[in-house]
């Protein structure tokens, strides 16, 4: 019978798949980048085996474990590896290292397959991206795109990254607008004005998603950002990045407000279809501007007045806002360029210079 080989480095190395043999939720949190999820233990299970450990004996609670592993790597067997040709290959890890992926490791070294084990486990991913978000951000320059809100920033870097420069896009990786009103919704199909909130990932995953964005760019070649503060939503940039941030030049877009207004208007419609929502959100700014003001913002839902709307909010809450956030934090700007609107026309002109300036650089 093979022994399972060990590595602390696997992201050096090509492996026919890589499993993650933790719970789904322990997956969902974060995993390595590729990797699949066949749980030994569900998070019932998983549950259930740790409360036998503590109040009743480990030694129960190792009976109880093994058989409940013993029937899903049956499962596994039964269904993901028939398939699997002889030279099948994949590296295999748990949390540390430990017993959960150990036990997948044997079955499958019994077959006949070659097994790698993550030595220390998932903790050794965890610890190589935390080494690597505090040095790989330092080797780019980067290029902030600024502008007040409404100005269509995220819309034209997805644009700029379609014509092949390299763009950050962290409100993507984070899944998550930047603003108070920033979370992420996802419309269902079939049902009328129904949304719900699509949640942000875990810190953890954030920043492996950020990690394999930053891995595939060349740092030879300038790195486009939006304008962002060190907090998208529930989620923190690392200091690392932050900082270059904070440094890099700026590339202010300026629109007429009417313009800007009715972009928001076009990019949030599940706040005009879900009023109530938008109302709960207001009420986290009552202590800021006082009931008098939040009381006229709800009048204006009320009505169903959306223009004056979303006009006053920018006036009085985000344009401040965002001219105090780049007065403290990005106020490098080396071009100010003004767009009569985000018609195709005039993003394409823009492009056009944003992309001479990539050159530039």
């Amino acid at each position: 019978m093979r022994s399972p080989k060990y590595t602390q480095k696997p992201w050096t190395e090509t492996y026919s798949e890589i499993i993650d043999v933790r719970s789904p939720g322990e997956y969902v949190e974060d995993h390595l980048p590729g990797a699949i999820n066949l749980p030994v233990l569900d998070d019932t299970e998983r549950a259930k085996v740790g409360t036998i450990y503590k109040q009743v004996s480990p030694f129960e609670a190792r009976k109880l474990g093994a058989s409940l592993v013993a029937q899903n790597l049956a499962q596994h067997l039964s269904t993901h590896f028939t398939t699997k040709a002889k030279d099948y290959h994949p590296l295999v890890y748990c949390w540390r290292g430990g017993q959960r992926s150990n036990s997948m490791a044997v079955v499958l070294n019994h077959i006949g397959w070659q097994v790698t084990l993550l030595e220390g486990g998932y903790k050794t991913y965890r610890s190589y991206v935390c080494q690597q978000l505090n040095q790989l951000p330092g080797k780019f320059t980067y290029k902030i795109l600024s502008g007040l809100t409404g100005s269509g920033k995220t819309y034209i870097l997805r644009q700029l990254a379609k014509r092949g420069l390299q763009v950050l896009d962290l409100e993507s990786l984070a899944n998550h607008r930047g603003s108070l009103l920033g979370q992420e919704w996802e419309m269902s199909k079939g049902e009328e004005n129904s949304a719900t909130i699509s949640p942000q990932p875990s810190q953890k995953r954030f920043e492996s998603l950020l990690l394999k964005t930053l891995q595939s760019f060349d740092s030879s070649k300038l790195v486009w950002m939006e304008a962002e503060s060190n907090k998208i939503g529930g989620l923190y940039l690392p200091p690392s990045l932050w900082e270059k941030m904070k440094q890099a030049g700026c590339v202010e877009v300026q629109l007429p407000q009417a313009v800007r207004v009715e972009w928001l208007l076009q990019e949030y419609p599940h706040l005009v279809t879900h009023p109530d929502l938008l109302k709960g959100k207001l009420e986290y700014l009552k202590s800021r501007y006082g009931g008098k003001k939040i009381d006229e913002w709800y009048n204006l839902i009320d009505m169903e007045q959306w223009h004056i709307l979303v006009g006053d909010l920018l006036e009085n809450h985000y344009d401040p806002a965002y001219r105090r956030s780049m007065g403290k934090c990005y106020n490098r700007i080396e071009r100010q360029l003004e767009i009569a609107d985000l018609s195709e026309t005039s993003v394409e002109a823009l492009l056009d210079v944003l992309t001479h300036l990539s050159m530039d650089n």
